[in-house]
Parts: structure tokens; sequence; C-alpha cells
């Protein structure tokens, strides 16, 4: 394992280097190969061996530096320079043509289909045509037709390595599209919640604010309660932003839990102490919700209970939660006359309901009273593994 991880290492190495430097390392040891019989085999017939074996080795060796530039040049050089070499006769034996296995693998690796077919073909046809016994031709075209198929096993293994590089990419950019859609969801998730929580808050706080002096001289104790609610509801407003501010803050100690079904009855103390008489009820047996859905239940209940105090003082007000098998039916009804034209109304309310019951695969429904006395919200959310 140590030796693959060596040659690994060696082989990361080498690709970082320049193409020019890895390939005149390689023509420098075809050459010393080369020239090898030249320098270390005694000429049999005395004396030195012919300066034109000297001359042919190092022309059909040399332009190997520059085989992935000119492949096909390099391999006609190579090729016919070392045929050139036994145009004399007092020259060492070369066992292997080292230079013209190493260009026939270049072309094989980096030329187009025509080319390479072509100097495949001319390469096996000239050394049947050009040596002098079959055992010969045989060994020849053995060792190129193997360099043939090395060369298109790399060049294989680069398109998959490419085609795989690619696909990382493309993966790379689809994660960083979700992460932004995501990030997205979740700065408009925080702009509803923070709607929600604002406009229940300040309308509670409002309403209290405008019954208060009323009651000052004619019920003291009513105008103590009311400030008591302005408080509450202050209260309530900053530690619900507090939760949320940490949910934005990373590393911060664990998150506090969202307000959930279970708080819809303080929900409607709260709104109850502004004056309106508010009714909870229940039906049915609870099945368990997934938690967007649970989340999404208390914020509806509450934009809805935000519309009907900024309606009209002293409305009654009612909400109905009905257990079904697939779901869950949230009505929010009051008998409201109308908006209060002293109080602010941001426009978005029903939109965010419908939005978010929609996100967890619900929907709402909201429009006047069948009886025509207030407004109704009707929303549907699904219970825990069914899809609504």
């Amino acid at each position: 394992m140590s030796e693959l991880r060596v040659l690994a290492r060696l082989s990361r190495w080498a690709n970082a280097l320049p193409p020019i430097w890895v390939d005149s390392a390689l023509a420098a040891a075809a050459l010393v190969a080369q020239l090898w019989p030249l320098l270390f085999r005694d000429n049999p017939y005395g004396g030195s061996w012919d300066w034109w074996g000297y001359a042919s080795v190092i022309a059909a060796t040399v332009p190997l530096a520059w085989r992935r530039r000119a492949p096909a040049v390099v391999l006609i050089v190579s090729l016919v320079l070392g045929e050139s070499y036994d145009l004399v006769d007092e020259v060492a034996a070369q066992p292997i043509w080292y230079g013209g296995l190493v260009a026939l693998y270049t072309v094989a690796a980096y030329s187009g289909r025509v080319t390479r077919v072509a100097m495949f073909t001319v390469t096996i046809g000239g050394g049947l045509l050009m040596v002098g016994s079959w055992e010969t031709a045989m060994r020849g075209i053995v060792l190129f037709v193997a360099a043939y198929a090395i060369g298109r096993a790399a060049a294989a293994s680069r398109a998959r390595a490419a085609a795989l590089e690619e696909r990382a990419a493309q993966l790379a950019r689809e994660r960083e599209i979700e992460a932004e859609r995501a990030a997205e969801r979740e700065r408009a998730r925080i702009a509803r919640d923070m709607h929600d929580i604002l406009a229940h808050a300040v309308s509670v706080m409002v309403v209290q604010a405008e019954a208060g002096p009323l009651a000052v001289e004619g019920d003291p104790a009513r105008a103590v309660a009311a400030f008591d609610a302005i408080a509450a509801a202050g209260r309530d407003a900053m530690e619900q932003l507090r939760r949320m501010l940490n949910v934005l803050k990373e590393g911060e100690g664990p998150r506090a839990p969202q307000p959930t079904i279970a708080a819809l009855p303080g929900l409607a103390d709260q709104v109850r102490a502004t004056g309106l008489e508010v009714t909870y009820s229940t039906a049915g047996e609870p099945r368990p919700m997934s938690p967007d859905a649970e989340v999404a239940a208390y914020r509806i209940t509450q934009e809805a209970l935000t519309n009907v105090v900024k309606h009209a003082g002293g409305a009654r007000a009612g909400i109905a939660l009905t257990w079904q098998e697939r779901e869950l039916m949230i009505d929010i009804t009051d008998d409201g006359r109308g908006r209060d034209p002293g109080l602010p109304s941001g426009g978005n309310g029903l939109i965010g309901i419908r939005e978010r019951a929609a996100a967890c695969g619900g929907s709402a429904q909201a429009g006047p009273r069948a009886d025509g006395r207030g407004f109704r919200v009707s929303v549907r959310l699904p219970v825990q593994g069914v899809t609504a």
C-alpha cells in the first residue's frame, strides 16, 4: 500500500510539472537507452561504431521533447530515422526502438481518430515492409499494438476523469444554487415570522393603549389590566424575536423551540386580554404533525387573530381545531364589523397565511362568513406521514 501511495504521489507531482519538462526528461531517458548499445558494446570488427548510428539515434529520439505539440510529425521522424539506422553495417543492434513506441503511444493518446488510425496503419505497414524476418516483424507488431492500446486507454482514462470533474463541478454548482434557494427560503420564513410577531404585538398594544386612558377614571382596574396586557405583549414579542435572532447566529448554543399547537391556548388568552371574547375548542383525536406544520398552525392562527384585533374592538372570535384522519382543520372566525381605520395594515396577512399553509403541504381559504357577520379563515394542514 505504501508503494502505491508513493507512486500516486509521484504521478501527481509529475502531472503538476510543465509538459515540456516531462517530455524532455522522457526524451533524455529514451536517448540514454538507445545510445546504451553504442556506448557499452564493443564492435566485433574492431574500432568504433559508425558515426551514423549515433546521429540517427539522436535525431530519432530528441524530437520526443515535442511529442505532444506535433504527435504525427514526431512519429514519422522517429520511424524514418529509426529505419535509417541500419543503412550502415557497423552499428550496434538495437533490441527496442523506444522513440517509435513512445511516439505511437502519443499519437494514440492525443490525436484525432483519422490521424491516429492513419499513423497506426503506416507504422504497422512500414514495419512489415522494412523488417528482415517474420520473427522481427511479429515482435515489432506486438510492441506497436501494445503502445497504441496503452495510448487509447490513457485517452479514455483522461476522458473519464474530465467527465467526472465536469460532473463534480456541475454538482457543486447545483449545491450552490440549492444553498442560495434555501437561504432565500429561510430569509422569507424569517420575514414572515417577524411580520406575524410584530403585527400581533403592535395590534394588541395599540388596542390596549387606546383603551387604557379611557378606563383610567371610570375603571382603574381595567386600565391596569390594559397596561399589563401591553407589557405582556411587548415581552412576548421581544422573547420571540430574541429566539429568531439566535437562530441567525451560528455557534451560540441550542436554538429555542418555535411556538406550536400546544401554545394556542396561551395565544387565545393573550388576545382575550385585549377585551375580545375568544373561544378555543378542539374536536377529534390529536395526531402527530411535522415541526413545520406545527409552527405554521400557530403562526396562521396568530396572524388571523391579529386581523381580528384590527377589525373592531370588542368583537368576538373563535378558534376551532378539528382533527381528522388525514388532516387538521383550523377555523378562526370573528363577528367584526371591518378594519379600524386608525390601525396600521400591512396588507400581507392573508397572503402570508396562504403561503405558510402551502409551504407545509396544506391550504388556506379566507372570506366573509356565510351569514354575512364577520370573517372566517379556514386552514387544512396534513398530519405527519400523510400527503395532503
